[in-house]
Formats: C-alpha cells, structure tokens, sequence
C-alpha cells in the first residue's frame, strides 16, 4: 500500500515492512504524546502496555484545543468516535471525516467539487498532516490521528492511547463522563483485549492480506475459534466483564459491526456469519443501540471502503447485500454482567 518515504508520498506496494514469509505484521504507530486533565504525568495504570516504562510527553487537556481524523470504515478510528460519544466529548473535540474509498492518495477529505472539507488545515489528503508534523516523515499513514490545533502537530496515532486519554482526561468537558476502565477489572479487560485483538480485531486483516495459503489458515483459524469461544461466554452473560459495557467490550464491537459485510467477503473469512451466532448477533445489536453508538457506524462506508481494496476486489463491484438490521430487538437485558 502507499506510503511516505522520507517525507514524500509514495504509491504502490512499498509498504512491505508489514509482510513477512507470507503473513501480515501491522506496523506500530510513530506517534505517541499523551495527555492528561493538566498536563501532569501519565497514570503509568493507563499506559498501553507497550509504553509502560517509557517518558511520555504530555499534553494539558482543553475544550476546542484536540481534533480528531477518522475514517469510518475502519475500527480502529471508530472506537476514538465510540469513546468520544460515550463522554459527552462532541463539544470539545472536532472530527474530520474522510472518504471512505482509501485510493493512490491515502485517506482524502474532498468534496464532490475537489474542496478539503478539513476545517484546520484544509489538507485535501491526510500524508499532508503527516508531513506537516515531521517534515521526513517515513512509514504508513494511518487514522485516527489526535491533532493539536495550538502546536499544529500529531499528538497521537494509537487509537488504545487515544481512547485511554478520552477516558478520563476531559471529564471536566465531558457531557456525561464515563468509566470504561475501572480499576477493579482492569486485570480481566487487559486479557479479553489482549485475546480479542491478536486473534480477532488484527485477525481478520491477518486473514485478509495474508501472502500464502498457510498464514490464511492460521488466521482463519485464529477467527473462528474466538468467535466461538466468544459466542460460549455471551450465552450466559450479557456483556464480557461486567454488568455495562467497559473498554474490552468495544473493542470487540468495531470488529463484529464490520463482519458480515467486510470480512466475511472481502478478507475470507467465511465458516461463519455473526448472524449464525445468536448471542454474538444480539450483544451486537445491544451495543449498536447504547446511547450515541449507532451516529458512531456508517455500514454504507464501511461496505465502499473494504470493498474499494483493488488488490482484494479488483472489479470495485460493491455488494448489494447482505441486508442487516441493527435496530432489531436484541433480547439481552435479561441476562446479567
């Protein structure tokens, strides 16, 4: 996929640094500042686990100050608009959209007329904002990406830390503030999150662009045996740890929402449907339907954007189908945390 290298932007299959004997290897995130209510020190108990122990610059949270680009159909911007909705942030922190065909260009914000619709720095393609916080800048761009209007730079990439900060740091802005890590089940969230990405949020784009037969199987397998697994756990329980849905919950749901018209076509993994699961499908409709979670999914970007991968799907043909219907009743509420 395309690239910047050396601070030019770069098109074709130049980013092989994410593929090796054959299996997809996502590439880490670059940037990676954090901020807090006042610009103090980082609760190391909130750190993602691959900055525990590091010096993490920090940032003072304010209202207008943040803004957030996103892309639709991709899980790991929307669990930043999950978080940001949950909080009551819509006030406080902007967004940008961007188009949901990623094309030569990388992620765009256009027009039907070819105008940015970037309110800030008027970028018409987000490699621009890469650039413009580190001019030599080489490696993927990817979203969501937390921009300082004040500094103009990327204060974070890494939408774990990114949905940690939400989650606390701006409870004096926030709308209805909410806990979706609390202490008491941090240990049970970080081995459900740790389980649920590894085999299922990262697994089915290990399926997906996997370069030989064996790496396909190995993710596919990976796949199913957590849907599985999944599906056992939320017979008798109406969320994965507690009586409301925490961190480890959402994480799961930009996964499920995006499986039946993304993955099960587009990347192959195709034993089963979320539909097939009767707890799976209805924990997905009771979570669609959370206050302020259904505005946060767009399935007609969703469908255009994975569908638009030439390399996967070369004709660009965009599926009619499959109908699905989030709004339906889900049944849940009778089963306890």
């Amino acid at each position: 996929m395309p690239q910047l290298v050396d601070g030019r932007w770069e098109t074709g299959e130049v980013a092989a640094s994410e593929m090796r004997d054959g299996a997809f290897r996502r590439e880490p995130t670059r940037f990676r500042r954090w901020i807090t209510a006042d610009g103090g020190p980082v609760d190391p108990a909130m750190l993602t686990p691959d900055l525990v122990g590091t010096e993490v610059e920090t940032l003072a949270a304010e209202a207008g100050r943040y803004h957030l680009y996103v892309a639709l159909i991709c899980p790991w911007a929307s669990r930043t608009l999950i978080w940001r909705a949950l909080e009551g942030l819509e006030g406080t922190i902007g967004v940008t959209i961007a188009d949901p065909e990623l094309g030569e260009n990388g992620w765009s914000f256009l027009d039907a007329d070819g105008r940015s619709r970037d309110p800030h720095e008027g970028i018409a393609h987000l490699h621009q904002l890469y650039t413009r916080a580190a001019p030599r800048y080489t490696g993927k761009v990817s979203v969501p990406v937390l921009w300082d209007t004040a500094t103009r730079t990327i204060v974070n990439n890494e939408s774990a830390d990114i949905t940690r900060m939400l989650d606390g740091a701006f409870d004096a802005f926030a709308a209805h503030p909410v806990d979706l890590y609390p202490a008491e089940a941090r240990a049970e969230i970080d081995a459900w999150n740790a389980r649920i990405y590894d085999s299922l949020n990262n697994g089915v784009y290990r399926a997906g662009f996997a370069g030989t037969q064996a790496a396909y199987e190995a993710a596919y397998d990976d796949v199913f045996a957590t849907l599985d697994a999944l599906e056992a756990h939320l017979s008798t329980r109406r969320f994965l740890v507690a009586e409301r849905p925490l961190e480890a919950d959402w994480r799961l749901f930009v996964t499920l929402v995006r499986f039946d018209v993304a993955y099960h076509g587009v990347f192959k993994c195709n034993a089963r449907r979320i539909a097939d699961y009767p707890a799976l499908s209805g924990y997905l409709r009771d979570l669609w339907q959370w206050p302020g979670i259904a505005g946060t999914v767009s399935i007609d970007h969703i469908k255009r954007g994975y569908w638009s991968i030439r390399r996967l799907n070369p004709s660009g043909i965009v599926p009619k189908g499959p109908a699905i219907d989030l709004a339906a009743p889900h049944g849940r509420a009778r089963l306890g945390g």
